[in-house]
């Protein structure tokens, strides 16, 4: 696997995981770099550190699979930075367009990873059956006040990149169930715009997402290892109960006023285009379905997916 191949993977995560309801584990699947990345995740132990105390760098690094890891790591960072900007005015300016695309891309990644499944039996039934229901009700659940609490802080970054390594179930929506995703999302873009105030809350934040990200990998290695059939059928069936977010047509329920004072969507619902048509006439959305364009959008975002999926195993 080429270097800048993985960097633009890694970029395509970041990008993924700054969007409420698109999760970077979708696009690790679709090409084809989940399993190592989980596996590389778990080999972070005391082994790890016994090596390293050692004086052993080759072979923990090897261990590791650090190469992989720290090509990735920058894509995702970059990803991070485009999408902070370029994906929240996309959201912002062309709302439709940008969630029509989303939803192709999560559409073809149900048959993507779907088809890996070898066998289809009672358990990857039930396994796809409760991974549907339970990001279906995250969807539709109400979010919470957020606490701006530092152990808070840690708490919910130990709980969003957990949904990280899930296809389907996304970190930054979870950070929106939690009250926090107006909270560290402008923390975020204060540092990267040189303010380091709220330098310490990201770190917090970043101690949090470490501590999650090596207890759950250790999870999936043990599911990938002994079940895998039922693991895919029940991380497909993620993938499919977050289509309910990515819908391109919303009726708002709740707005939220941002950090820049202006009043934006906090929830809401899925509709038909007809009855988006019918009932909408809002500051963000108006009162045009744009079809056509969401059309266009769907195709594209499933076409790009089934490409990176052949591209991607492929290298």
């Amino acid at each position: 696997m080429s270097q800048l191949s993985l960097v633009f993977k890694g970029m395509a995560m970041g990008m993924a995981e700054v969007v409420p309801g698109v999760s970077g584990g979708t696009i690790a699947f679709i090409t084809g770099i989940y399993e190592r990345l989980i596996f590389a995740i778990k080999s972070i132990d005391l082994d790890l550190l016994r090596l390293i105390g050692k004086g052993k760098i080759g072979e923990a690094w090897k261990k590791l699979d650090g190469n992989f890891l720290v090509t990735l790591l920058t894509g995702m960072v970059l990803g991070i930075g485009i999408g902070v900007f370029a994906i929240t005015w996309l959201l912002e300016h062309e709302p439709i367009a940008i969630w029509a695309f989303f939803f192709g891309l999560i559409i073809a990644s149900v048959w993507v990873v779907g088809k890996d499944i070898e066998v289809w039996n009672f358990k990857t039934i039930i396994a796809l059956i409760l991974g549907t229901i339970l990001v279906y009700y995250v969807t539709i659940a109400v979010p919470s006040s957020g606490i701006e609490a530092l152990w808070f802080v840690f708490v919910c970054g130990a709980v969003a990149i957990s949904a990280l390594l899930l296809p389907g179930l996304s970190g930054s929506f979870i950070l929106l169930l939690l009250g926090m995703y107006t909270y560290i999302l402008p923390k975020v873009k204060e540092v990267m715009s040189g303010n380091f105030e709220g330098l310490s809350v990201l770190v917090v934040f970043g101690l949090g997402c470490i501590t999650g990200v090596l207890s759950f990998s250790r999870v999936l290695t043990w599911a990938f290892k002994h079940h895998k059939n039922v693991t895919l059928a029940f991380l497909t069936g993620l993938m499919i109960g977050s289509l309910n977010k990515v819908w391109p047509w919303q009726e708002v329920l709740t707005t939220r006023i941002n950090t820049k004072g202006e009043e934006t969507v906090a929830f809401s619902k899925s509709v038909l285009p007809s009855t988006f048509s019918g009932l909408q006439d809002n500051f963000l959305y108006g009162n045009d379905p744009q079809t056509m364009l969401a059309i266009i959008c769907i195709i594209g975002g499933f076409a790009l997916v089934i490409l990176m999926s052949i591209f991607g195993k492929k290298s």
